[in-house]
Formats: structure tokens, sequence, C-alpha cells
């Protein structure tokens, strides 16, 4: 009876043994990333290709918990990765700061925040920024609720709105860009952090007005009209649609930004983190083309990579949003932290 007791319980350890050798040790294996849902279609199409590129010997997990919602688990050190549509902000930095947890900051493409209205919609193909804030400023809600508010010849008939919720950094941005302070918005519009959302409301009226991720406008152009922006600062005084050639020339202001991953550096002792993300930089231009994002140019992958290399932690922006930067100029700047 003892030997086999003792029998069972070798049996027992050795099966425990293979177990742990066949799962990831340490996090080794696993890589955990989670953020914005406007990056979050360029992050699976890298996580599918990496994944592939290493025989299922790396399993790449990919949430949506938005920006804000992404860098709050990031810098409790529960993420190895934080997609965000916007830059770290100063509450964020100082509790990485006070939680041990240094990060690098990587552009990794571009959006043209697309403002859009039903396809049905034949009075208007570009709006000012300055008719967009007085759409989307607060003392607005209640009180700007029709068409012919923002234009006498425009229809007597409702603003169907549809935006970015409150915890995400297309909110943050837009409302930045337009309204000219994050977060400072009207709150009487239908919001989401599913971009999906917002396609099929603004899709099933005919009055909707709303903002959106390119690439989600992009995927469902059939479906939604793009509008063209005039900007009084910009040096086009002309409406300027969301493409990469205006993307890329700057013109397309202020609603044009770089979108981010944020790597926890502790993370990088992982040797598969350091391979992921240099997979990403590596392959993202042209992943970014197949799920209808806009690369950055070939000098800014380069500037990344050098960034990554040399491990060179904090943000480009300090903690404070700013509107209308060249992606070379972000990835020059000394990083602060």
């Amino acid at each position: 009876m003892k030997y086999l007791a003792k029998t069972a319980l070798s049996g027992a350890l050795a099966l425990l043994l293979v177990v742990a050798s066949c799962g990831p040790k340490n996090g080794s294996g696993v890589i955990k990333i989670d953020g914005s849902s406007t990056v979050f279609p360029l992050c699976e199409a890298v996580a599918e290709e990496f994944q592939k590129h290493k025989q299922g010997k790396v399993k790449v997990t990919v949430g949506i918990s938005g920006t804000g919602g992404g860098f709050k688990k990031f810098v409790r050190g529960e993420t190895d990765i934080s997609n965000a549509s916007r830059p770290i902000l100063k509450e964020e930095m100082d509790q990485a700061k006070a939680n041990g947890i240094e990060y690098i900051e990587l552009p990794v493409c571009f959006d043209a925040l697309t403002v859009a209205v039903n396809p049905q919609n034949d009075w208007v193909s570009s709006m000012t920024v300055e008719e967009l804030k007085k759409i989307w400023e607060p003392d607005a809600q209640s009180k700007i609720t029709r068409w012919n508010q923002i234009r006498p010849e425009w229809p007597d008939e409702e603003i169907v709105l549809f935006g970015a919720g409150a915890d995400s950094g297309t909110f943050d941005y837009f409302t930045e860009a337009i309204v000219g302070k994050a977060k400072s918005s009207r709150g009487d519009f239908t919001a989401s952090e599913d971009d999906n959302v917002l396609v099929q409301g603004m899709a099933g009226s005919k009055y909707a007005l709303g903002y959106l991720p390119y690439s989600y406008y992009s995927a469902n152009s059939s479906r939604l009209k793009a509008l063209a922006i005039q900007w009084d600062e910009n040096s086009v005084k002309e409406p300027v649609m969301p493409t990469l050639e205006n993307v890329l020339q700057g013109t397309y202001n202020p609603l044009s930004r770089p979108l981010f991953i944020y790597i926890n550096r502790k993370a990088m002792e992982k040797p598969e983190v350091r391979e992921f993300v240099e997979f990403f930089l590596n392959n993202a231009a042209k992943l970014a083309q197949e799920v209808k994002y806009l690369p950055l140019p070939p000098r800014a992958y380069e500037l990344a990579l050098e960034r990554f290399r040399k491990e060179d932690i904090g943000t480009a922006f300090g903690g404070t949003p700013e509107v209308g930067l060249q992606v070379e100029e972000i990835l020059t700047r000394t990083p602060k932290h």
C-alpha cells in the first residue's frame, strides 16, 4: 500500500511537472494587450500574423476596454502593452510612476478622425470647425438641436448625434480638437466606445451626424458619407477630406492624429514581447492598409524602432494633449516621465 501511495504521488508530481513545462513560465509565451477600440483592428491583425509566425508558441490576447480603460489596467501592471488613440494623460503618468511602471510610447499609424452623416443627407458636404464646436460644446445641450440652427438653408429637422463614449481616446481627442478642451462636450447624444454601434446609428437615420475613426468609416463607406472639414487656422482654407494624402501633407487638421502603443518596460524582459513589438513596427505599414488604416511614413517607423531599441521611456507629450503635430516631431522629442 505504501508503495502504491508513493507511486501515485510520484505520478501526480510528474504530471504536474509536465503541465508546468508545457504552459507559460512567469507569463512567458503570453502577451496581454488592451485599450483603444480604434487601434484594435490593427493590433488584432498584427497579433494574428505574429501568432502564425510563431506557429502557436506565443498567445497574444487583445482586449477593447477603450483608451482610458486600457491605461487603468496598464498603470497597474496588468497588461504588457496598451493601445491608445491619444497620448497618456498626466494623472495616468502619475499612477504609473506610483506603481513603478515605466513605458515606451510608440506611434504606429495615423487616424483621420472622420465626421460623417447618412448617405441620404444631400444638404451638407462640408462643415467648419466653428460649426462643429457650436454643435458639440457643452452649452449646446438642449439648445442646438436642429440642422437649420447651424445654417438657415439646412432642414428644420432634429440633428441625431452619435459620438465616442467618455472612456474613449477618440472622445478626448475630438473634444480637444473641436471644442478646445478634452472631455468638454454636450451629453445628449448616443455615445459608445464600440464604433460599430456608431456606424449602425448613423446608417439608420437620415438626419444623423457623428464622428468616428477613419478605419470604421472606410470599412462602411457605402453606409456613411464623410464630410470635408474647414479649419480657419489651417494654411489650406478650403474644406479638406479625410484621406491619406491630406493627412501626410498635414492639411487634414485638426482631426488628423497618430495612434499609439505603450509598452511596459518590465514586460520587455520577455523575449516574445520584444519580438512582437519589432514585428509590429516592421509590418504596421502593410497591415494598416489591409485594415483600412493610414500608415506612417517609412522614416517614422525607423525612428520608432530606434526609440524602442534604446528603451527611451516616457511620453513626448508630458501628459498634456496637443493637436496637429507631425509624427516625426513626436518621435524626435525627448520623452518625459
